[in-house]
């Protein structure tokens, strides 16, 4: 596989839409990148992979190593090998910042990978609790929120393009990992006080499916899928 391609296994539409049991393994994910983000059977919290390690944030607010063998309905990983470093970022928002990697893109139609390590004067996350049969849409599920001041980590992700909405959440989608491995999620909201932003187009796109039962007979409702992506991201 090349080293500029996204891999993505299951999309975000057809997790929202209920396929939410997994189907492939995070040791299998796992020979398509070393980087990336997902959740775990069930949408079981949020995953995040960091320098080849997988880590899962859970709705009780720690985070734990996987042992490989769980399972993923929907992950995105690569190979990270940053092409563009930006000069050393101190004292911005999370706004501020957004628009500061926007404006480097590459390209506004190419997804990039992006990790800014550092220190946050304030991170916000949340993380989906692990849900069971029926499978209800995200909207409907409380998500528990935790917040954390003067914390150092990597936070880890994805651009997408526009015209790739409802494979991936067009723009960012991130998640975070502190330093010591206790703290973790999917991002809300975060204040750097002073990172590192690095990033990578990535030039190819592989789309893998489950071949779950939950898969294969889920029926999508295209239109409430657009509304379910806007509430639920």
């Amino acid at each position: 596989m090349s080293e500029n391609t996204l891999y993505q296994f299951g999309t975000l539409s057809s997790l929202l839409a209920g396929a939410m049991d997994g189907g492939k393994t995070i040791n299998d994910l796992l020979k398509h990148g070393d980087f990336g983000i997902g959740t775990l059977d069930g949408s079981d919290g949020e995953l995040m992979v960091i320098n080849g390690q997988a880590f899962h944030a859970r709705q009780t607010g720690d985070v734990v190593k996987l042992s490989g063998n769980e399972t993923v309905p929907y992950a995105a990983v690569a190979y990270f090998e940053p092409e563009y470093e930006f000069p050393l970022i101190q004292n911005e928002n999370s706004e501020t910042i957004g628009k500061l990697i926007y404006d480097h893109l590459k390209s506004v139609n190419l997804f990039h990978a992006i990790q800014i390590k550092g220190t946050f004067k304030h991170m916000h996350v949340r993380v989906v609790p692990k849900q069971q049969k029926p499978y209800r849409p995200f909207s409907a599920v409380v998500q528990p929120e935790f917040e954390a001041d003067n914390i150092s980590g990597t936070i880890v992700g994805f651009y997408t393009p526009e015209l790739f909405h409802g494979v991936s959440v067009s723009g960012y989608h991130l998640h975070f990992l502190s330093d010591d491995g206790q703290f973790g999620g999917h991002i809300m909201d975060y204040e750097l006080a002073e990172g590192i932003i690095t990033m990578q187009a990535l030039t190819e796109f592989t789309q893998g499916f489950p071949s779950t039962q939950n898969f294969l007979e889920t029926e999508f409702d295209v239109h409430e899928l657009i509304k379910e992506i806007e509430v639920s991201e």
